[in-house]
């Protein structure tokens, strides 16, 4: 190194994607994007270039089921996202685009891959809707492994040849599939430059409880194979080359944070309540059949909401009756005796489907999407009610309209509700009543949340969209992202007012959005009055820790202050004066701690490593 290079740094910063403190060597694999070369395909050699790339998929298919019978071996829990990789590889639109481009332009199977796979990012590039831009991914691994195939080059991890463990991968990305594939090595930990905490990657290393650091840029840069790494994953660090009593600390935490995971664990069973006995109703948020399973073992009261987007994605027409209602069914079934909350489609506007033809639009955040397109596709949002109410026979079923902001789109709804209901009795099928509810996620549904209690069945608040629309934040905007805060008190008074409007009228009301599993928030949401959340599968473990941990009376008593308060930065700095300290030891993954004879929790004197 010369004397005016500047020494890498010690301590990378990422983005904690799945907990847990590791010690291990270095493994780097820079397996970036593969060059896409481009040639003619003559006339007479079309037919051979397709049956070239139904070879690579057919491959890449086997390969993906190897891996997932793995993980059924193995009892891990999360196949449902290599199920949707696999969904993908059989998808109609991108075979059919590929071949059309090959047969129309005359060039090779891989350019018409790559170019078919770019142009379906690109839509999903349109939206600011995080559930859409985090699929994004999913394609993009799907066609990167297909085209490996059809290159030759290798699409499984290399291996760390004579490097004993533990190791930590490092890499530029991973798809789920990658590390699904690390199970049973002895790959302890990952960390990548890119990536999110949402994706389905890091939903995969949490449900193998492999610790993970992602969006850690320069990682290749500065990290060689062979260093020695703390990879932080509930703080999101990764320290290069630690001193002994580093690692010495690093080990002991990350061995306290699985002794406490276990406890969690261990308690999935229990019903979820305050410390002062008050019940809460802890649902899950899924997105694949794979995934009730999940939220089974992790000790959920039902689903709290299962988003039906994923059927509509990637497909020129929407589907069938019959392939919903076997997807619903096979959840309904399974989660059983459990209730199961299937939202209807939440498409349109700016979150990505080939299914329906809508025009582009100048702002299409507040145009044509959700309940909206329902009532334009009125047929379209009936085969999927008749789905729900058939797969009703087979457990306990809510169904749930998103995006309503007045009384008419929800009474117009219900109409067709009612209407497949005839449907489905002319054609001699049978269901059971369902309540029917909506989404509350615009200011305009907050103001109308009397009205609109008289009508539905039930309130469900995505707190994501309402911080969204009530703030008037694109949330995919970095330069204004930091200012959508859940506790902006704009956001605490709607909250407040539609709990108010929901138990005078005596229906359920819940939240489903991030601020559910957000642990300083439950006091809050609690002290608002909301009694039933649904989170992702994985958090509900440390949600119902944290409940037992908090007084309802005393979350009522803050609540009432922070009505009155006039900023976000007062509110969250008055939450965190008072809470932090109880929610600590699951903020920090399972520090020491011990109630007082006051009630108080205490924390020993905590020092993180330099």
């Amino acid at each position: 190194m010369s004397d005016s290079e500047p020494a890498a740094p010690r301590r990378i910063l990422g983005i904690p994607a799945s907990p847990g403190v590791v010690v291990g060597r270095a493994f780097v694999v820079d397996r970036r994007r593969v060059t896409v070369p481009r040639w003619h395909v003559p006339a007479d050699g079309v037919d051979a270039e397709i049956a070239r790339f139904r070879l690579a998929l057919v491959a890449a298919r086997a390969q993906l089921e190897g891996i997932k019978s793995r993980l059924a071996s193995d009892g891990s829990d999360h196949s449902g996202i290599l199920e949707a990789h696999l969904m993908m590889l059989g998808d109609d639109m991108l075979i059919v685009q590929v071949e059309q481009a090959i047969r129309d332009e005359c060039v090779n199977a891989e350019w018409a891959l790559r170019r078919t796979v770019e142009k379906i990012k690109e839509v999903f590039d349109a939206t600011s809707d995080d559930y859409f831009r985090e699929r994004r991914s999913d394609v993009d691994f799907v066609g990167e492994r297909v085209l490996r195939q059809l290159m030759g080059d290798p699409t499984e991890l290399p291996r760390p040849g004579d490097m004993h463990g533990p190791l930590v991968l490092v890499a530029h990305e991973l798809s789920p599939a990658d590390t699904a594939a690390l199970a049973r090595s002895n790959v302890a930990a990952f960390v990548t430059e890119v990536g999110t905490g949402t994706s389905h990657t890091a939903i995969m290393a949490r449900a193998l409880t492999m610790p993970a650091v992602v969006g850690a840029p320069d990682a290749l840069r500065t990290i060689a194979s062979g260093d020695l790494l703390v990879v932080d994953g509930l703080r999101g660090v990764v320290l290069r080359n630690p001193t002994d009593g580093e690692c010495a600390d690093a080990t002991d935490r990350g061995e306290r944070y699985g002794a406490f995971v276990l406890s969690l664990r261990s308690n999935t069973a229990r019903p979820a309540c305050t410390r002062d006995g008050h019940a809460v109703k802890l649902r899950a948020n899924i997105e694949l059949p794979g995934e009730a399973a999940v939220a089974i073992d992790h000790g959920a009261d039902g689903i709290g909401l299962y988003r039906t987007e994923f059927l509509y994605i990637d497909r020129r027409e929407p589907p069938s009756e019959e392939e919903q209602f076997e997807t619903f069914k096979r959840i309904v079934a399974t989660m059983a005796p459990r209730i199961v909350t299937l939202r209807t489609f939440d498409l349109g506007g700016d979150k990505f489907s080939t299914a329906f033809r809508i025009p582009k639009e100048m702002n299409p955040a507040l145009g044509v999407r959700a309940v909206r397109l329902a009532l334009r596709e009125r047929d379209v949002f009936r085969a999927q009610l008749r789905a729900m109410l058939r797969a009703s026979c087979f457990g306990e079923v809510r169904i749930m309209v998103p995006m309503v902001t007045a009384v008419g789109e929800l009474r117009a709804a219900r109409a067709e509700f009612e209407l497949a209901k005839r449907e489905l009795a002319a054609r001699g099928e049978s269901w059971v009543d369902v309540p029917f509810g909506i989404m509350i996620e615009t200011p305009s549904a907050v103001t109308m949340a009397d009205l609109l209690a008289r009508e539905a069945d039930f309130f469900s608040i995505g707190t994501n969209d309402l911080v969204q629309y009530t703030l008037a934040i694109d949330r995919g905007n970095v330069n204004v992202a930091h200012l959508a805060s859940t506790f902006d008190p704009s956001i605490l008074r709607a909250i407040a007012a539609v709990c108010r409007a929901a138990r005078e009228r005596g229906i359920p009301c819940a939240v489903c959005g991030a601020m559910a599993a957000d642990l300083l928030s439950l006091p809050v949401l609690l002290g608002l009055g909301v009694f039933e959340l649904s989170v992702e599968p994985t958090a509900v473990p440390e949600v119902k820790e944290a409940l037992r941990r908090i007084d309802v009376s005393e979350a009522r008593e803050l609540a009432s202050q922070l009505l009155d308060m006039p900023t976000a930065a007062e509110i969250e700095a008055r939450v965190r004066a008072r809470w932090e300290p109880v929610l600590t030891s699951l903020l920090l993954g399972g520090e020491a701690g011990q109630y007082t004879e006051t009630g108080r929790f205490v924390l020993p004197e905590y020092r993180p490593s330099a």
